[in-house]
Formats: C-alpha cells, structure tokens, sequence
C-alpha cells in the first residue's frame, strides 16, 4: 500500500502577525514546528503501515526550512520525504495551495491512501485536503475519527455535531482526520539519526509544471481586502481577595454592582 501524508510548517505561536499590503502571514523571523494536527495523520498513517505494510511519504509544500517538518516525520518512522518549493508560491492561498499539490502528487504517482490533518493551526480553514481531492477526481472523508482498511475499501467513522458517522470509501480516497484518531508517537533516537542522513526530494515549478498564471499572490482568487484589529470597548473591575476581610469587601462590591443594573433586588 502507497500512503501520502501531507504536513504543513506553522509558526510555534499563535502570536502572528499580517501583511498589511498583502494580507498574508509574516513568517520571517518566527520559530516553526509541524502543524500539530497533521501528526495525528502522520500517526494513523504509520498505525496503517503497521497492519496492512506499504510505504509512507510525507509531502510539504512551504520555503527550504520545510525540510525540518519532513525529517520530524521521518523519525517518527515514515518512509520518504519531498518538499515541493518555489517563491512563485509564496502567497498562495488554499486554493492555489490545493492547486499545487495535486500537481504534485500527480508527478509522484499514485497512492492508495493520502491523509491530512484537520486543517492547519496558522489558516484554521480546513480547505486544503478537500481542495486536493477535488483536483485529483478523488472521493474525500473529512473529520475522520477513526479508519480501517478492509481488503480495498476504507471504512472510517466521521465526527460530526451530532454523534458519529459511518463511511466506506474505495481506494484510492482522500482523509482528513481529527485529534481522535491516534495518539502521535515520540520521534525514537535511532530515527532522529536515519532522519538526519535521510535525502529529501525538493521540487520547483519547473519539476511540478504547476500553471503559472494559479500559483501565489497574483493567481489566489482569495482577497484580503482589509485588516480589522478588535478592540475591547469595556473596561472590568479587577477585585482582589486575600483574606477573608477582603472576600467579604469582594461580596459586597459584587451585590453593590449587581444592584445598580437591577439583577438583583435587596431589602
């Protein structure tokens, strides 16, 4: 069995900052890690390969330092690596994204099982397994919270606001899964050390022959026509309690306020 893995870099904090011009994300000079809810996917892929065999690639599209999200992957015990990299990608959107990874998994062949996470932590869009799948004419389960391969088909149970659903998909499909589905293992020693000596496949435009006038900035039909920064408008009491004389003063001022805006009534 064929299993792609498709991982995204992510800034570590969630203290991002936006592109006035551009609006797309700043990512010069902030620390990076593996999007958090793609080794979920990452875990199921290997649980996979451990019961019906295959070989596992982990795929990421983003700048050189990418690298570093597939070695993580790699150690953890996947098989191959490939970054796909050009700075005619930078500003795509999920769209454009979609777009080029389909492009390249097309180059790569053909899989039986391609996994995402959830969808990435900096985007928070959830668009981009979908978006693959419906470039590549594949079937897609989304939320996945738990999958079985039976002979060729998948059968998966799909987390949704009302319970759980139950699918079955032929091979090959697309997946998306949530948090539920596996438990991400720790990198081992010795795969830190096969990671670090591992070759990693970097492809550019002119490998993947994405159409140029689809990739970045200039071929994203999604636009950010402006940044709106929330601002709180009210201010709250602090009250601090730390003795009973204080928690007392405490309860008072609460009634006293409470009082004022007719929440509650005293004698």
């Amino acid at each position: 069995m064929k299993i792609l893995v498709a991982v995204k870099q992510v800034p570590e904090t969630s203290k991002v900052t936006l592109d006035e011009k551009t609006g797309t994300m700043i990512r010069e000079g902030v620390t990076s890690i593996v999007n958090p809810l793609d080794l979920y996917a990452v875990e199921k892929a290997l649980e996979v390969k451990e019961t019906a065999g295959g070989e596992i690639t982990v795929l990421s599209m983003g700048p050189p330092g990418a690298e570093r999200a597939i070695r993580e992957c790699l150690a953890m015990g996947c098989d191959t690596g490939v970054l796909i990299s050009d700075r005619k990608y930078r500003g795509s959107d999920t769209w454009s994204t979609s777009y080029v990874i389909s492009q390249a998994i097309s180059k790569l062949g053909q899989f039986d099982l391609l996994l995402f996470g959830e969808r990435a932590t900096d985007g928070d869009t959830g668009q981009v397994g979908p978006g693959v799948a419906s470039f590549l004419g594949l079937p897609v389960l989304t939320y996945v919270a738990d999958l079985a391969i039976v002979g060729a088909r998948v059968q998966a149970r799909r987390l949704v606001e009302t319970g759980y659903e139950n699918y079955t998909a032929p091979m090959p499909v697309v997946a998306t899964v949530v948090k539920e589905i596996a438990v991400p293992r720790l990198p081992t020693l010795r795969g830190k050390q096969s990671s670090r000596k591992a070759k990693i496949t970097m492809w550019d435009n002119d490998r993947i022959g994405a159409d140029g006038s689809r990739l970045g900035l200039d071929g994203s039909p999604t636009r950010v026509v402006r940044i709106i920064r929330p601002k709180v408008a009210r201010e709250g009491t602090r009250v601090i309690v730390k003795n009973e004389q204080t928690a007392l003063g405490a309860v008072d001022q609460i009634m006293e306020f409470l009082e004022k805006r007719g929440v509650v009534e005293t004698e």
